[in-house]
């Protein structure tokens, strides 16, 4: 019995580390913005996750480099990240979001979103937009409110 636990827990390490990626990752010099409806909502730890199907027609938001943001406790330039924001590249209709842990959304009185619910969002996605088509959340939109994910607030 202890084998196969074993056995099971070293096959399911791979998957796991590779299903949550740390920042490395992700190109912080290329944010991206997002926009569409929640199709999946997965409410857990390491962090929230959401897929996010776009619109045939995303376009930048025309007053996103002039929206307030809110302070964070980590130094994020987040003005010039709105500044910078751009759309994808790739042409994938259906985008995973990667958001905070919990405890963050939390702390930010993020309301649990559901499927269905419009957001926006603005993160970084692999270098060159390799691989799968996943977000990392810097700032996420909803309902007119702004929320900062990678730190606490401020």
């Amino acid at each position: 019995m202890q084998r196969r636990t074993f056995i099971a827990t070293a096959l399911a390490a791979p998957l796991a580390a590779r299903a949550h990626h740390g920042w490395s990752s992700f190109d912080q010099n290329r944010p991206i913005y997002l926009e569409g409806r929640a199709t999946k909502v997965a409410w857990r730890n390491p962090h929230a996750e959401l897929s996010l199907e776009l619109p045939s027609n995303l376009k930048l938001p025309s007053d996103l480099a002039s929206r307030k943001l809110p302070a964070q406790s980590a130094g994020v330039d987040g003005a010039a990240l709105l500044r910078s924001a751009q759309l994808p590249t790739r042409k994938d209709r259906v985008w995973e979001i990667e958001l905070a842990p919990l405890t963050r959304m939390d702390a930010w009185k993020v309301p649990e979103i559901k499927v269905g619910d419009t957001v926006g969002v603005l993160g970084f996605t692999f270098t060159g937009e390799k691989g799968d088509a996943v977000l990392r959340a810097e700032y996420l939109f909803i309902g007119g409110q702004v929320y900062g994910l990678r730190s606490s607030p401020a």
